[in-house]
């Protein structure tokens, strides 16, 4: 199997330098020159709670895409979910007929990838890893692969070679799940996701910090509560994930509560900023349309509205502009969204 792993951020480089120890044939593909320069040169460095691991890899230019002609089996996508579409263009000219594309991010970004290659190459996936990037080269995965989770599926939620090859690759990363209903379990991603991306990241401090901000759970639990509403106006099935059993699955909102608190248990440091935030911190545009932005439109093409969410994206959106900066002095603007004064204390 040819595989090729197109980002190779934290997330990417992480799963991908598992695989390469594994022994499968691996190439990186990254748009970022000094991350390409320092992999070169030096391999991959992935710091682990309890070690440290240095892998060699094979490390591209997005440029010199242009100079493959073999095609690959595998390609893992791994960028911000902006950079979807023209990223799988790019690999396109690089699939055969029985090649997939997998995309390792959060939000909906399979129906993107399979109005470009086609649903039948297409295979959703959904993480629960938690690592950060602060320097070329080097990755600090908080997660290691041992408590890393990974549900993968089919677009259409049928079987084949290509979802167990997936599957089988990506066991060398973490637990690997295989869904029959890959829309819904990367649903679920997202309802964890929608709490702890744009409020933590506005008030530029990590997840654990945020979440003890008085009235800031209240705002996250809200926020968490309209996407799950919303899911199950579109017919959403609630579904496990992050290992849970099926018996831990309740069709009410206090599911969607439940995810964040899987969030913070399981996938959260006392220093763990979240991918909104590091990209701010990187002075890179972050991905609001994929969490509160994605509630937003979907439920005002059911003819209804948001209100905490538009509220979170809203400021969110002042600071993408230069109007505001992350600061934990954005607090009252988040407690405003729930009509919270400063004074209010959470209730969790």
């Amino acid at each position: 199997m040819r595989i090729a792993v197109v980002g190779t951020g934290a997330n990417g480089a992480s799963l991908g330098a598992d695989m390469v120890r594994a022994g499968l044939d691996v190439t990186f593909i990254e748009q970022w020159p000094a991350h390409v320069e320092a992999m070169r040169a030096n391999g991959i460095t992935v710091h682990l709670p309890e070690t440290t691991e240095l892998t060699p890899v094979r490390a591209l230019h997005l440029c010199e895409v242009a100079e493959l002609r073999a095609p690959f089996d595998i390609v893992f996508i791994s960028v911000k979910t902006y950079d979807t579409r023209w990223v799988t263009e790019l690999i396109k000219p690089l699939l055969h007929d029985d090649s997939v594309v997998v995309g390792l991010q959060n939000g909906m970004t399979i129906d993107d990838v399979a109005e470009i290659v086609g649903p039948h190459r297409t295979i959703g996936a959904v993480l629960g890893i938690a690592a950060n990037m602060y320097e070329p080269g080097v990755v600090v995965r908080q997660i290691p692969p041992s408590g890393t989770w990974l549900t993968v599926g089919t677009y259409d939620g049928g079987h084949s070679q290509a979802l167990d090859d997936v599957a089988e690759a990506l066991a060398h990363c973490g637990t690997v799940v295989v869904s029959p209903n890959i829309r819904a379990s990367k649903w679920m991603k997202l309802i964890a996701n929608i709490p702890e991306m744009l409020p933590s990241a506005i008030l530029n401090v990590p997840l654990l910090e945020a979440v003890r901000i008085p009235g800031i759970r209240e705002v996250m639990d809200e926020v968490a509560c309209e996407a799950y509403r919303l899911a199950r106006q579109l017919g959403i099935t609630m579904t496990p994930i992050f290992g849970r059993a099926a018996a831990g699955v309740t069709n009410s909102e206090e599911y969607a509560i439940s995810l964040l608190d899987n969030v913070l248990e399981s996938y959260s440091l006392p220093n763990t900023r979240v991918a909104v935030l590091q990209d701010w911190d990187k002075g890179r545009r972050a991905e609001l349309d994929a969490f509160s932005g994605y509630i937003v439109r979907q439920q005002a093409a059911l003819g209804s509205t948001a209100p905490v969410n538009s509220a979170v994206l809203a400021i969110a959106e002042r600071i993408e502009s230069g109007e505001l900066a992350p600061s934990k002095d954005n607090a009252p603007l988040l407690r405003a969204a729930l009509g919270h004064t400063a004074s209010v204390g959470t209730s969790r």
